[in-house]
């Protein structure tokens, strides 16, 4: 999958107006002569057919060596490395505060079915659906970050935090964090929530769920250990997929934010045709997605005892 991936990503590079010369030849002062400009294509190997052009590129991922940036010279290796962290923290922390939110708020749905709060958290839902994410994310830097003041907008964290202790700077990122976190999640806790509720309402009717009530056992217990864990089967994998949306909403939500991370990164390669940058960004998102997944169908199992991988 991975490789298949890679190799569209470089075909629809190569199928591009200009090719995937087309980055460094922008670049160049126009008075560059045309053997030159021809010294670097071959260079490059971008006088080459196309499948050859991509083995070259297969032999230098193997060895790790992903050449140096068009723009400023830089190992793309370096680039990627100083904006990976920040968007495994940002995409981990919008996981986590979807799960956290959704579950609850499911299960609170569930029980208090057809009840006031119960319409309430529908139509919650139905806008979090309907309402455009990067919208909602201009809205909360005007109304926090401008008027207010009481969040930071752009950025990962202040010009002056290595001035700060090291609380201090812990704060300053978690201030910067809080909004990109809560546009990224905001779909997909609308959703979760929402096939926690239909799980939940589907598991309380079974009949082991009325043999726990009748031998006396507590609310609590019959909801939050039998009815829960069986809810939570096809949420697991609904999660294995909200992974990838949070990884390509990032490209968005960063850009938006100014967020330092790989969505950003691999924006910013894009409109520059930087072919040595696209390719590893592209194709390490696409591996997050692929572990994101590995590790859903991993959960699922251990949830469900009936499922066993071999």
């Amino acid at each position: 999958m991975l490789i298949g991936i890679s190799f569209i990503t470089f075909l629809t590079i190569c199928r591009a107006p200009g090719g995937p010369a087309a980055g460094i030849m922008q670049d160049l002062n126009p008075k560059v002569s045309a053997e030159y400009k021809q010294k670097l294509i071959e260079h490059f190997h971008f006088d080459r057919p196309m499948p050859v052009q991509y083995l070259f590129w297969v032999k230098r991922l193997v060895k790790f060596d992903f050449g140096e940036s068009y723009k400023d010279n830089q190992p793309v290796s370096r680039k990627i490395a100083s904006r990976l962290p920040r968007t495994l923290l940002l995409t981990s922390l919008s996981l986590l505060f979807t799960f956290i939110l959704a579950v609850p708020l499911g299960i609170f749905s569930a029980l208090k079915q057809n009840s006031f709060w119960d319409r309430a958290l529908t139509v919650f839902v139905f806008i979090g659906f309907s309402v455009p994410a990067y919208w909602v994310a201009l809205l909360l830097m005007i109304g926090f970050g401008i008027h207010l003041g009481w969040l930071p907008i752009t950025g990962f964290r202040s010009i002056l935090s290595d001035e700060m202790t090291p609380l201090q700077q812990a704060w300053d990122i978690l201030r910067h964090l809080v909004l990109p976190i809560v546009v990224t999640s905001l779909t997909g806790l609308a959703g979760l929530s929402r096939y926690v509720r239909n799980g939940m309402l589907e598991v309380i009717q079974q009949d082991y769920i009325r043999t726990a009530r009748a031998k006396g056992l507590p609310e609590n217990r019959v909801i939050y250990v039998h009815a829960l864990r069986n809810t939570l089967i096809p949420v697991i994998t609904i999660l294995g997929f909200a992974l990838p949306d949070m990884i390509s909403a990032g490209v968005i939500f960063e850009t938006i934010f100014s967020f330092p991370g790989l969505g950003r990164l691999a924006y910013e390669a894009a409109m520059s045709r930087d072919t040595f940058l696209i390719m590893p960004t592209v194709t390490l998102t696409a591996l997050l997605t692929l572990v994101g997944n590995l590790l859903a169908d991993v959960c699922y199992a251990y949830a469900d005892p009936r499922i066993r991988y071999k």
